[in-house]
């Protein structure tokens, strides 16, 4: 049987402070472009419906779902995976706090908290425990209490509020 080979389109995507010019299908997600042809594979594909958010992304500082997000909806966005999160306050709050334990939910929870930080700070809000748990509902995780995520996002969240 033969691939598919129909038409492509070209896309110019911004990952992680990176250009890079592609050729996808009209159908290719975010997802599996920046798996397969940018060798991204920090961003997990979960359950690719949009349900578990394992494969959260931002995009132009939106968290977005890469399971949903066609890549050709992506063209010169900036786009930020947790590979672009390398070293920021978010992730080393999550071990810190030791908020995963097996591991695969959490780049879509880092990136998820990342839109949280950039939206409360952008906005100059004040981030209490509701908002926290309502912004991180997007994302589920099957091994661990959710204590720890919330702890390891707070955390951050308080620590921006002293500056």
């Amino acid at each position: 049987m033969k691939e598919f080979t129909g038409r492509r389109y070209g896309v110019r995507l911004h990952v992680n402070h990176e250009t890079h010019t592609l050729h996808v299908r009209a159908a290719d997600t975010l997802l599996h472009v920046l798996r397969d042809q940018l060798g991204l594979t920090g961003t997990k594909a979960g359950c690719e419906n949009g349900d578990c958010g394992s494969c959260t992304v931002l995009v132009n500082g939106t968290p977005l779902n890469a399971c949903l997000t066609l890549a050709v909806e992506a063209h010169e966005q900036p786009v930020t995976t947790v590979e672009g999160l390398r070293g920021s306050e978010i992730q080393k709050s999550f071990v810190e706090h030791w908020a995963f334990q097996c591991g695969f939910c959490t780049p879509g929870f880092i990136c998820n908290a990342q839109g949280l930080i950039d939206y409360v700070r952008a906005e100059h809000r004040h981030a209490d425990d509701e908002l926290i748990k309502e912004w991180l509902q997007s994302n589920l995780c099957r091994c661990t209490s959710y204590h720890e995520i919330h702890a390891a996002v707070k955390s951050v969240l308080d620590d921006g509020e002293e500056c």
